[in-house]
């Protein structure tokens, strides 16, 4: 059996960047192509925080697939049922946030990998491999092998249990949520605190001990970005189409009014 791309754990393992585009306003399919020719490495379908549908997010994430970016869908907190459709539907991986514990983040792989690793459930075969009828044990393993399983660490607990949250086999990515992690430590929208900082320091260390890969999320002034790809972040969040948007517009609307005058 052709093993299955991912391109995010692809740059992840050759020691790159692995960028991800949040997709949180736009609804349609041609958004996969695009940040894939842009140099993106993976989507991140805000099912969370946004109001993105499954069969929306399923129908992005079927197009990612040809278009050579990885699908990976952030799901709300203990929101399985959702996590696991995702998965039979397209998604190359999930992020779970707000996990504070090895004792969750065994909980995130029990439930999103399939057995012997995890117990998820064997729904047949999806868009992964065109919906060809494939060996369902050798397809479990591939896509077990292909998935990425990423948990967010948003408080001064997770932090204090990265270690241990980045001992727990299966987990692949342990992913700083920097907006809420300030928010929790008191130091709210303050991304160059040295609180951050050691945060990102002993997640950076947890995961090398460990194999795993350290993330960025929240943060966009690239001097900070800088900072903490610099310390060893390596799957990051990039930003968002509707910021985007809006930073390209108001651009574009400010230089046309300049030329007239104002």
């Amino acid at each position: 059996m052709t093993a299955l791309r991912n391109p995010a754990r692809e740059a992840l393992d050759a020691g790159r960047l692995s960028l991800g585009f949040t997709v949180r306003l736009v609804r349609s399919v041609e958004i996969a192509p695009a940040m894939a020719a842009l140099g993106y490495d993976w989507l991140f379908l805000d099912c969370e925080h946004g109001t993105l549908s499954l069969d929306a997010a399923a129908q992005i994430s079927v197009a990612a697939l040809s278009a050579g970016i990885a699908p990976i869908v952030r799901v709300p907190n203990g929101a399985y049922a959702m996590a696991t459709r995702m998965l039979d539907n397209g998604a190359l991986g999930i992020v779970v946030p707000h996990v504070d514990t090895a004792e969750e983040a065994r909980e995130v792989v029990e439930k999103l990998k399939y057995p012997p690793i995890g117990h998820r459930s064997m729904g047949g075969i999806g868009p992964h491999y065109a919906l060809r009828a494939l060996p369902v044990g050798e397809t479990a393993v591939a896509l077990n092998a292909a998935n990425l399983t990423v948990v967010m660490l948003e408080t001064p607990r997770a932090i204090e249990n990265a270690d241990a949250i980045a001992a727990v086999p299966g987990i692949d990515v342990l992913l700083i949520g920097s907006n809420d992690l300030c928010a929790e430590m008191g130091i709210p929208g303050q991304f160059s605190h040295a609180r951050l900082e050691d945060a990102y320091r002993r997640t950076v260390t947890a995961c090398a001990a460990h194999g795993k890969h350290p993330g960025m999320g929240g943060i966009y002034t690239e001097e900070t970005m800088a900072r903490y790809i610099g310390l060893g972040a390596r799957f990051i969040l990039a930003g968002q189409d509707g910021s985007f948007m809006s930073a390209g517009a108001a651009s574009r609307a400010g230089a046309l009014r300049r030329m007239h005058g104002g």
